[in-house]
């Protein structure tokens, strides 16, 4: 007579008896898989990655925008696009003044976006604050409109007769002419303390056509008023990444540090913000991303004026291409912000990955640990 299995038993069965179904992907699972995804690996073929390969080719090639860039009288010309614009010339200048505009755009835009985001959404989570409601609506709102009826309320608005210089006066200071003053940040606030030139090893070194001292002069009054315009649009977007997070925080560790005597701010920065690490990677990443691709705002409002201050990478490229008739240069200038862009997100992920806590800490929080139980 046969003994019943039982379920311990059967769980001890080698994994060689047991039916092919029991664990795994069950048969025909993987192939219903692939059919299900396929229409969505279609589409990114087609519109995403065939696009992308087709514009790689070009920057390699000395395609003129008429016909297939794949016709046989495209010829293939290695890097000369490159060498266009990194080698020496007026390419070489304009794709140095635009790097020069957009890193300054990105060093000063990304930090505050992310900060004023961050104090928004902690603003409007406090649970004392009456009608959060309508002050999220309100500080998301200009997210939400289209980013050229903003560029164009903010030429009215910083234009030279504009309401914000009538605000300036009202206070007894003089405006500037702000989309028409190439003057650097940087170069005007040292000429204001009688500093009008640089250094020999500043003036006398160059890159991509500027010398370093170029480099130096920060955005001008025209491209600060855009990073003003970048950070009130954009914050509002962030804040609803950091509400959604500040919602996950665990209230168990700060009310710990409350009953350890912590004030607002050490519990702010000892136990909300290392858990908020997180979103602030991902903030930071489309802040990145947005800042380097910055072309609209420029296109509807000042065309890369004045004298070329607001320029960017991504609008050379497009009046390379589309203008100029030089689609090779302007798909190398897309590659080369490509590369920048992926630079800078790893450089972003290594500075803010997580550290191991260091022997000295541990000692000191062991230490500390023993002495508290010794006297309790």
């Amino acid at each position: 007579m046969t003994a019943p299995v039982t379920p311990a038993a059967a769980s001890t069965r080698p994994a060689s008896t047991r039916s092919p179904r029991s664990g795994g992907t069950h048969r025909g699972e993987a192939g219903a898989g692939w059919l299900f995804v396929s229409p969505v690996i279609l589409i990114l073929g087609t519109f995403l990655l065939v696009p992308v390969l087709m514009a790689l080719w070009v920057s390699f090639s000395d395609w003129s925008g008429r016909g297939s860039p794949l016709s046989a009288n495209v010829s293939f010309v290695g890097l000369d696009n490159y060498a266009t614009i990194t080698t020496g010339g007026l390419a070489t200048r304009d794709f140095g003044t635009a790097l020069r505009n957009n890193a300054w755009y990105v060093l000063l835009v990304v930090p505050l976006q992310t900060a004023l985001a961050l104090f928004l959404a902690v603003l409007v989570s406090r649970r004392m604050l009456r009608a959060r409601g309508f002050f999220r609506t309100a500080f998301y709102f200009p997210s939400v409109t289209s980013s050229v009826a903003i560029t164009v309320l903010w030429l009215f608005l910083f234009s030279f007769a504009g309401p914000v210089n009538a605000l300036i006066a009202w206070f007894g200071g003089k405006g500037p002419n702000w989309f028409r003053d190439p003057t650097g940040l940087v170069h005007g606030a040292l000429a204001g303390i009688g500093i009008t030139s640089g250094p020999d090893f500043l003036t006398q070194n160059s890159m991509l056509g500027l010398s370093w001292w170029d480099w130096l002069a920060g955005p001008s009054v025209a491209m600060f008023a855009l990073m003003l315009m970048a950070i009130f649009t954009t914050s509002g977007t962030f804040m609803l990444l950091f509400i959604a997070a500040l919602q996950n925080v665990g209230y168990e560790l700060t009310e710990a540090a409350m009953m350890d005597g912590a004030n607002a701010w050490q519990r702010f920065w000892r136990i909300t913000l290392p858990q908020l690490r997180p979103t602030i990677f991902t903030v930071v990443t489309l802040g990145l991303i947005g800042c380097w691709q910055v072309f609209d705002q420029i296109y509807t409002g000042t065309k890369g004026d004045p004298a070329k201050t607001t320029m960017t990478p991504a609008y050379l490229s497009y009046t390379a291409a589309f203008r100029e008739n030089d689609w090779g240069v302007g798909a190398a200038i897309a590659f080369i912000l490509f590369l920048i862009i992926i630079f800078f997100t790893i450089f972003q992920r290594w500075v803010l990955r997580d550290r191991p806590v260091s022997r000295r800490r541990v000692r000191a929080y062991q230490s500390a640990t023993y002495r508290k139980g010794a006297t309790s």
